[in-house]
């Protein structure tokens, strides 16, 4: 199944407290677990007024019917086409 990188724009979201990060993400992970396997959650960096999050999806459209029913945006989506990383430059 393809990787994709969500780009959510949330203000502040990196002052959020730890109570209330861990409460957004129980509602994520049931609605995950809701919508099947077709959509997995790998992982997530927060910066100051976004959250970039990388999942596995059968296509953008499981992707913005998480974000609808959680109730955050998800304002770009890219599919992932390659990974690279510094091993990549030893060929």
């Amino acid at each position: 199944m393809p990787k994709y990188v969500i780009e959510r724009d949330i203000p502040d979201v990196g002052s959020l407290s730890t109570g209330q990060v861990q409460a957004v993400s129980e509602r994520s992970c049931e609605v995950l677990r809701a919508l099947g396997p077709r959509i997995q959650w790998l992982e997530s960096h927060v910066t100051a007024d976004k959250i970039y999050c990388v999942y596995i999806a059968s296509n953008p459209e499981e992707i913005r019917e998480h974000a609808r029913q959680v109730g955050i945006p998800a304002n770009r989506i890219s599919e992932i086409k390659r990974t690279i990383d510094p091993t990549t430059a030893e060929g």
